[in-house]
């Protein structure tokens, strides 16, 4: 078992004594404490199983994920989310008995009972976290949002009004159990009859192989003019594993063309209708972290391109944009980018939005402008890490152009 797993494990087990402490003092008799303690001793066995099974995936560096292993994952995660919860909650409110223990103790230091009423409370509090994090796992990384967005340019050739883009990024076929929950957000982005499927990046997890079950369900995706991608910063990493890394990017990307992708390596296509046309253009990854490959090459990528011509240019990491291409010499209308993922856990109302990505990336999510210049991050049609999705909903994002 790796150093992490066994320092995983112990955190968790001293947390966990100190939420059976702190509940067997509420249930101390009775039916309701062998309630309990069946139901926590259930826990700490499901536990258990999850830690083996997962030391198992680890050690077998299998490349396909099963549904038993995402469900071992996000129980684990949920447990450890919810455990953190009620045990910083109990530990404020205990932190505070011993203030005021300590400032009434002239006669003697006392520390006063708990309130049971106050620890069950606590317990509901962290309840329903346990259960909005199991929804995000068995339902929510699968329950697609299609967002909507009409976006208004000068410079738009007329032939291309209402012209319709459907942006996916960061499907992470290694995630799936399963293709069901794939074909659900084929269809949705199928009945969209977009006129392009513009995917911006992180196809796979880190091999190229992850994606071979989904091929078949990929290829059901129709637009008019074709589907376009770009490479994301996980695309890259099966490659650094491997002594023939030609034969291997050769193999993968014989695997976008077989899904029926374009895909645009520093690149870009011509888009004609009625003699007009537009520029969709491509670069390949470029972050700012240290550890992300930096290969994208915008100059390289518009090469060809005329100033006067309309741009959609798709990057995988939104960083890139105020990096590079706000500042270009070529005016980009539209730069469509995803990699943030909203961190799949955050807050996305009409009146409230927030997730801990904003702490990381400035343009995590949504739509951005500046100098008739726009950004559009999608939040990610599929998942990493944890195999869900809480408050953060996968994203189809339909994009429609007018003429201003």
């Amino acid at each position: 078992m790796g150093t992490r797993l066994i320092l995983f494990v112990l955190l968790q087990l001293g947390l966990n004594y100190y939420v059976y402490h702190s509940l067997g003092l509420v249930f101390i008799d009775g039916s309701g404490r062998l309630v309990f303690q069946i139901i926590f001793l259930l826990s700490i066995l499901l536990g258990a199983i999850s830690y083996f099974r997962l030391d198992q995936k680890i050690r077998d560096r299998s490349l396909f994920h099963g549904s038993g292993i995402n469900f071992y994952i996000g129980y684990l995660i949920s447990s450890l989310v919810t455990t953190l919860i009620y045990c910083g909650l109990l530990f404020c409110y205990d932190l505070c008995r011993i203030i005021y223990g300590v400032v009434k103790s002239s006669d003697g230091f006392v520390l006063p009972h708990r309130i049971d009423g106050l620890v069950i409370f606590f317990t509901c509090i962290a309840g329903c976290v346990f259960l909005i994090m199991i929804f995000g796992v068995t339902i929510g990384r699968h329950n697609y949002k299609v967002e909507k967005l009409d976006l208004y340019f000068k410079d738009l050739p007329t032939a291309f009004d209402g012209f319709r883009i459907v942006q996916i990024s960061d499907i992470h076929a290694g995630s799936y159990d399963n293709s069901k929950g794939l074909a659900k957000g084929v269809a949705l982005i199928n009945k969209e009859k977009p006129d392009i499927i513009l995917f911006t990046g992180d196809l796979v997890n880190d091999h190229k192989d992850e994606v071979n079950p989904y091929i078949e369900e990929l290829k059901k995706l129709k637009s008019e003019y074709g589907a376009f991608a770009v490479l994301g910063n996980h695309d890259y990493y099966g490659a650094y594993r491997q002594p023939d890394k030609e034969s291997y990017w050769n193999d993968f990307f014989d695997k976008y063309e077989a899904m029926g992708f374009t895909l645009l390596n520093n690149q870009n296509r011509r888009i004609e209708i009625k003699g007009s046309s537009i520029r969709i253009v491509g670069v390949e990854n470029w972050g700012n972290a240290n550890w992300t490959p930096k290969r994208g090459d915008l100059d390289k990528a518009l090469d060809g391109v005329d100033k006067n011509d309309f741009c959609i240019l798709m990057t995988h990491d939104p960083s890139h944009w105020d990096a590079k291409v706000i500042s270009h010499r070529k005016k980009i209308q539209i730069s469509l980018a995803g990699h943030t993922h909203g961190f799949q856990f955050g807050i996305n109302l009409p009146f409230l939005k927030w997730s801990p990505a904003k702490y990381r990336y400035p343009r995590w999510m949504g739509l951005y402008d500046d100098s008739e210049q726009y950004l559009y991050v999608n939040r990610g049609f599929g998942y990493i890490a944890f195999p869900g999705r809480v408050g953060m909903r996968p994203e189809i994002t339909v994009l429609t152009l007018n003429c201003a």
